[in-house]
Formats: structure tokens, C-alpha cells, sequence
């Protein structure tokens, strides 16, 4: 029976344990899981800085701890996988920018399809633009765009059409002499396009997508160019959802996940094959 001056909650914590105290055990349990890399990151990537700021407060400790101990030798068979992991992941990647649907019908004030966030965007994209130009990587524009009787329409309402400015790409981020063009009717950059062979002809294997919005084009070309055996990330500060919920959780869901292992060798395979 809990007293009068009492919610009657049972809060979990130990009055003999500092708050602190419990707050740095489940930190640290958290770091010793051992989770895969992508599902710690997926899980951080919703949490506060803090979180993630103390989860790499431990693992430093941890690791300066570990120094102090006598090394040993991991089993031939688990060093080998490891060398060849490492080996991997130190080639150089070939990667393309893309900037997806960042088009008058979706930032210009008061259009059907207006998508508000995408306009905060524009100045860390058009600084990664002229960062990705100034390296020689490639930047391909997915441009959305219909045909008056597209069905799509009935759905979403006129948007992006042939012959209006709706699928102009935003002023400020207009593409320069170089950049590639691909223009799209559908959800992911891929169906019934020509992004696959583009991407083939520049012989890259590392997308980089931006643009808006999150939850829809740049989710659905995620997942197809995963699926075709390319390595994708999506910067948070050159991306644009509807609301920032849906943003962030389509940004977790993606972080989940990784190149279609088989696709992926093939890729890396037929690229390797042309040098």
C-alpha cells in the first residue's frame, strides 16, 4: 500500500543504486549486446545525441581497459574473415549523386504537392553538389514527369506534367553542363527508366540519394538499388520527408538494411572485370 504522498508507481529503480549508476549499466549493456553494426546504427539514429554520445563514452572505456590486457591471437579461420572484410571495405567506392524530385511542384509555396521541409534542404544540397562536381562524382537529377492522361494522376492530382513548369528542377539547384537527366513517372527512379543504364555506363557502385520526399521516391529507389547490388546512404541534411516522423523513420528503416549480398558480388564483380 503505498503511502499518501506516493503515485503508487513502481519506477524500476533501486534506491540503493544511484539514478546515474543505472543509467551508465544500461549503456553499457547495450554496447556489449554485440548488435550488428546496422541495427546499433538504426537504433541510435532515433535516439537523442546524448544516447549516442554516452554509448561512445563507454565504448572509448572500454577499449582503453582492453588495451591494458595481454592481446590474443584470434583462430586462423575468424582472422581471415576478418582480413577479408577489412580488405574489402578499404576499395575505393564509385559513387553517383543523385537529386531526386527537387522540382517547382514540390517546393515552390502553394503548389498541390508542396513538400515544406524540402526547402530547408536546398543550401546543404547545393553545397554537396558542388562538393561532388569538384571530386569528378557523377550527379544524375531523377526528375518526376507525367503525361496529361498518366493514371498516377488520378491518385495524387496534376503534378509534375509535360509541358508546365511543375517538373523544372528548384532554381538554385538547376543542373550544370555534365550532370545527367533521368526523368521518371513512377515511385522509385528505376521502373521503366534509363537510370540502370546510366549507372552502368559511369560503372559506379554507390549510390548517394537526395532530395525529397523521404518516405516515397528516395525510399522506394533505396530499395530497388539495394536490391540491384548497390551500397546506399541518404545524408539526413540533403533529404526532405513530408513530416519529420515519417522522415526519420523511413531513414531508420534504410539504415537497416544493405545490398543484396549476391547482386552486390555480381556488381563488384562486373565492374572489376572492366579494369
Amino acid at each position: 500500500m503505498s503511502s499518501s504522498g506516493d503515485s503508487g508507481k513502481d519506477t524500476g529503480h533501486d534506491p540503493q543504486v544511484p539514478e546515474g549508476a543505472e543509467v551508465l549499466a544500461a549503456i553499457g549493456e547495450f554496447v556489449l549486446v554485440g548488435r550488428h553494426d546496422r541495427v546499433e546504427l538504426a537504433h541510435l539514429g532515433v535516439q537523442p545525441k546524448e544516447v549516442g554520445a554516452a554509448v561512445g563514452m563507454v565504448r572509448n572505456t572500454l577499449a582503453t581497459l582492453a588495451a591494458t590486457v595481454e592481446p590474443i591471437a584470434p583462430p586462423p579461420a575468424l582472422r581471415s574473415r576478418l582480413m577479408e572484410t577489412l580488405a574489402a571495405k578499404s576499395k575505393l567506392k564509385r559513387s553517383a549523386l543523385l537529386v531526386i524530385d527537387m522540382i517547382k511542384d514540390h517546393l515552390e509555396p502553394g503548389r498541390p504537392l508542396e513538400v515544406p521541409r524540402a526547402r530547408d534542404v536546398v543550401p546543404a544540397l547545393s553545397k554537396r553538389l558542388d562538393e561532388a562536381r569538384a571530386a569528378g562524382i557523377p550527379v544524375i537529377y531523377v526528375i518526376d514527369e507525367h503525361d496529361p492522361d498518366d493514371p498516377d494522376l488520378d491518385e495524387w492530382g496534376g503534378h509534375a506534367m509535360k509541358g508546365t513548369d511543375g517538373s523544372d528542377v528548384w532554381p538554385p539547384l538547376a543542373p550544370k553542363p555534365g550532370d545527367k537527366i533521368v526523368n521518371k513517372s513512377a515511385y522509385s527512379a528505376f521502373f521503366e527508366t534509363k537510370l540502370a543504364g546510366v549507372l552502368d555506363e559511369l560503372g559506379v557502385d554507390s549510390l548517394v540519394l537526395t532530395g525529397c520526399m523521404t518516405e516515397i521516391g528516395i525510399m522506394s529507389t533505396a530499395t530497388d538499388a539495394m536490391q540491384r547490388g548497390y551500397d546506399v546512404s541518404v545524408p539526413a541534411d540533403s533529404q526532405a520527408g513530408g513530416t519529420e516522423i515519417s522522415e526519420q523513420s523511413t531513414l531508420g528503416a534504410l539504415g537497416l538494411m544493405a545490398p543484396y549480398g549476391p547482386a552486390r558480388k555480381k556488381l563488384l564483380t562486373q565492374l572489376q572485370a572492366r579494369i
